[in-house]
Order: structure tokens, then C-alpha cells, then sequence
């Protein structure tokens, strides 16, 4: 009995014990440690798994590098095949077009035929390198013959693609074509008036270089004359391109141009206010170069307080000379001496320097010339000076209208041109006077005189003069801050 009731005790022990290890707080201490185990089975499990999905990501981004890197390289040797496709896709074509020889002077001219001018009404018409119109290509030349123009070449190429060998020259370029040529004064200066008008639209730029053409041949050099002039309008030297130094071996290779402006119809389009514009400037350059006062001829009276008339016999020597300059001085000088104030000057063009011409107009009112190319520094004078043209016998049926020219230059450049008088009397021709052939006798025939006749037109140009500058030294007197300085600086 004591045994059994030992044993009963003990199993209620154990029951006891059992019952007391899965109390409720156990249970949820040991669910808590369980979820904790999950979760750092997982987070293991999560960082074991973790490489292998950036892995995948990984391969595919490099091979898409890889894949770009590869069309990278072929677009850019693409590229280079067409850049050097475009190269040798340059076309350079003859500067003188022979095509047009009939009519060289009309139209686009047979000098770079294939372009066109931009030109707005009453501007100057020219040709601009890089620009809209050239489609941002650069304006090419070469070869530097002086007698044949047709052996010398032009051509447009993109900056990126320039002719292969091509040198490139920096700088603003003016490219000038003139009909005639760059010693004759006048013919110079039609050929250089369209760049000064675009100088002046321009903020005053100032060329690098010139290159001078002349039907498509090249030209290295302007008259004195011409020369000293445009130094003094762009206030440094000229360099003129000469083309031998951009050789290799015998062969001329081609120029480029950073920037380039071709000239190609000296003053046609241009508006008459746009020339006085260019003549004033050039008026006013010449005189500060000279130092000649620019106030004008207003300021000269003399000891009276009359204003000086300025009377001046610009004379020839050789072809349309006067016959007899003694007479002809005379008849003027008789004139000159009835009108108080004026002063007569005698001068020869053949022998005074650009500064010489320059100080003659100054101090002149009156221009009294045989026609030629010295009656181009009537622009040097004052404006609403007056100019006294002659010509020898035979001009006006036989020159054309090249015999009006020095009528156009007054008329542009804000001068009076008080007519021509033309000698009926000279050289015979075996032909009628008619004839064309007999223009070459005439051409270089001399001027007689018509006492009468210019004593009477003298006196008629001094009166109408003697008024003028009256009341200009009127109106002068009564107008305050009047500028002396050049237009364009």
C-alpha cells in the first residue's frame, strides 16, 4: 500500500512538472523565438540569393555598352567616309566663264558665273562667304595666273571638308573684279567704291587681305593713287594677295577663306544717297590723311571777309590737252579777276602726289578740266562744287557712254557739273565723222578754245558760285556743333 501510494505520488509529480512547462507566457516566449529564427533564416536566405539577380542585370547592360560602343565606332568611320566624300566632291570651276564673254558686263558676269549677288534695292550688290546664300560653305580659290583667266579656279566647301591640301586663310578677304583696271584712277576707284559702301554697313570692318582680279586674271597691285586712298579709308596697308607662297612644289594648291566678300559690279545698284555716303567718307579720310582741315572751303575769305571762290585749271598733257594752255588760262584767269574773291590756280596732274590732289580740291569751288582720269579727285572738293568739262572733237557721236562718267561721279559724290563743251574743230578722219573708225583719231585728239564762249560760261559759273557760298557762310554762321569727324571710325 505504501508502495502504491508512492508511485501515485511520483506520477502526480511529473504531471505536476509537465503541466508547469507549457504555461501559457512559455508558449509565447517560444513562438516569439521561433518567428526570430524564420526571420533570420530569411534574411540569410535573401543575402545568398541576392547576386545572382544583379548578375543577369549585369551581363545585359554590357552587352548593350558593348553593342553601342561598336555602332559609335562605325557611325564615326561613317562619318569620316563622307566627310572625305565631300572632300573630294569639291568642284572647282574656271573664274572666267567664256560662255558669257558676249555679255561679261550684264547680269551675274562671267566671273564665277554659277553665283548670284545678294543685293537689296539701292545697296551695293555683292557676294558674302560664309553666309545663307553659300549655304555656310567657304569661298575657295586657285591658281594665280595674270594672263588667262580661265586657268584660275574657284570652288565652295564647308569648313569641316575643305579641298584636300587647302589652306585656310583667317581674316576678312575682299575680293574685287574689275572690267577695266586698278592704275586709272576712276577705274580703280568704281571697282573700290561698292567695298567702302559695304565697310561703312559693316561696323567699319576692316579687310586682311585683297585679292584683285581683272577679267578673271589676277593683279597684284593697285595704283599709287588708288592705294594711298584705300590706306587712308581702312587707316592701315594693303596686303594684297599674291597666291606664290601657297605652293607645293610647282603646283598651286588651293586658299580657303575664313570669311570672304566678292565685289564683281563696281557701283551698279547702288542708290545715288548710298555713293554720296561712300563719298563722304572717302572725301573726309583723304583730307585727315593729308592733314587738310575738314571744315570746308566755307571757312577761306579774304581780307574783306568775302568768301574765297577757289578757281582751278586742272591741266593734261599729251592726249586731250588744250591746243594752246597759255590762251586758254588767259581766257579764265580775265574771268577769275571781274569776280571779288576769286582765286585762280594752275596745276598739272602728271607731277603732284595723292596729298598734293587732295590739298588742290580742298581749296577748290571751281574745277576747270579737260576730261580724263585726273577729274576722278573732283570728289576730294567740297560738295555742290562746281566742274567745267572739255573734250576734244568727235566724242559725243563716237565714245559711247563711258564719256559721261565724270557727269556721274559729280552727280554721286554731291558735285555740279556745269556741262561739256566740245571742240568742233580738229584732226581729220578719211572717213565721216560718223564712222566708228575715226574714234581712233579722235580719242586722242587736243582741245582748241572758244574765247567768247568760256568767257561767258566762266562768269555764268563764278556768279552762280559767288551766291552759293554767300549763303552758305550765312547759314554756316548761324549753325552750332557742326561734327568734323569721319562717319566711320
Amino acid at each position: 500500500m505504501a508502495v502504491s501510494a508512492s508511485r501515485k505520488s511520483s506520477k502526480n509529480a511529473r504531471k505536476n512538472l509537465t503541466l508547469s512547462h507549457y504555461s501559457p507566457k512559455l508558449s509565447i516566449y517560444l513562438l516569439a523565438i521561433c518567428v526570430i529564427l524564420l526571420v533570420i533564416f530569411e534574411i540569410k536566405s535573401l543575402h545568398a540569393q541576392r547576386p545572382s539577380l544583379p548578375w543577369n542585370f549585369m551581363h545585359q547592360w554590357q552587352t548593350a555598352i558593348n553593342s553601342s560602343m561598336m555602332t559609335s565606332q562605325e557611325c564615326t568611320q561613317e562619318l569620316k567616309t563622307m566627310a572625305l566624300k565631300l572632300q573630294s566632291s569639291v568642284t572647282f570651276l574656271p573664274l572666267k566663264d567664256l560662255r558669257y564673254s558676249s555679255t561679261a558686263q550684264q547680269g551675274h558676269t562671267w566671273f564665277m558665273s554659277s553665283m548670284h549677288d545678294t543685293h537689296k534695292e539701292g545697296e551695293v550688290q555683292y557676294q558674302k562667304f560664309p553666309s545663307k546664300a553659300s549655304k555656310g560653305r567657304l569661298l575657295c580659290l586657285k591658281g594665280n595666273d595674270t594672263h588667262d583667266g580661265s586657268w584660275n579656279s574657284y570652288a565652295l566647301a564647308w569648313p569641316q571638308t575643305l579641298p584636300e591640301n587647302a589652306t585656310l586663310l583667317k581674316g576678312l578677304t575682299f575680293v574685287s573684279y574689275n572690267h577695266y583696271n586698278y592704275d586709272n584712277i576712276w577705274h580703280g576707284l568704281s571697282a573700290m567704291v561698292p567695298f567702302v559702301a559695304w565697310h561703312i554697313k559693316n561696323q567699319c570692318a576692316v579687310p586682311t587681305r585683297w585679292i584683285l582680279y581683272h577679267w578673271g586674271e589676277l593683279r597684284t597691285k593697285m595704283g599709287p593713287w588708288l592705294t594711298t586712298l584705300m590706306e587712308a579709308t581702312y587707316g592701315e596697308a594693303l596686303i594684297i594677295e599674291k597666291f606664290d607662297g601657297i605652293k607645293e612644289g610647282n603646283d598651286q594648291i588651293p586658299a580657303c577663306f575664313e570669311e570672304a566678300v566678292v565685289m564683281r559690279h563696281n557701283e551698279g545698284g547702288m542708290s545715288r544717297e548710298k555713293r554720296i555716303e561712300v563719298y563722304d567718307l572717302l572725301r573726309c579720310k583723304a583730307r585727315a590723311y593729308c592733314n587738310v582741315s575738314l571744315e570746308g572751303r566755307v571757312a577761306e575769305v579774304n581780307e574783306k571777309g568775302v568768301p574765297v571762290i577757289g578757281m582751278t585749271m586742272f591741266m593734261r598733257i599729251g592726249t586731250r590737252s588744250f591746243k594752246n594752255d597759255r590762251i586758254v588760262i588767259g581766257i579764265f584767269n580775265k574771268a577769275c579777276r571781274k569776280v571779288e574773291g576769286c582765286r585762280l590756280l594752275v596745276a598739272y596732274s602728271n607731277n603732284l602726289t595723292f596729298c598734293e590732289q587732295v590739298k588742290l580740291m580742298s581749296s577748290t569751288d571751281i574745277l576747270i578740266s579737260p576730261h580724263g582720269a585726273q577729274l576722278t579727285n573732283m570728289f576730294f572738293m567740297d560738295r555742290n562744287s562746281s566742274v567745267m568739262e572739255f573734250f576734244p572733237k568727235g566724242w559725243l557721236k563716237l565714245a559711247g557712254v563711258g564719256q559721261y562718267v565724270y557727269h556721274w561721279i559729280a552727280s554721286w559724290s554731291g558735285m555740279v557739273h556745269q556741262g561739256a563743251w566740245r571742240d568742233p574743230d580738229g584732226d581729220q578722219c578719211q572717213y565721216p565723222d560718223d564712222d566708228r573708225r575715226c574714234m581712233a583719231i579722235f580719242k586722242g585728239g587736243k582741245i582748241g578754245y572758244n574765247e567768247s564762249f568760256f568767257s561767258k560760261w566762266a562768269g555764268n559759273v563764278l556768279n552762280e558760285v559767288k551766291i552759293r557760298k554767300a549763303e552758305e557762310m550765312v547759314s554756316k554762321k548761324n549753325t552750332t556743333g557742326i561734327s568734323s569727324a569721319c562717319g566711320c571710325i
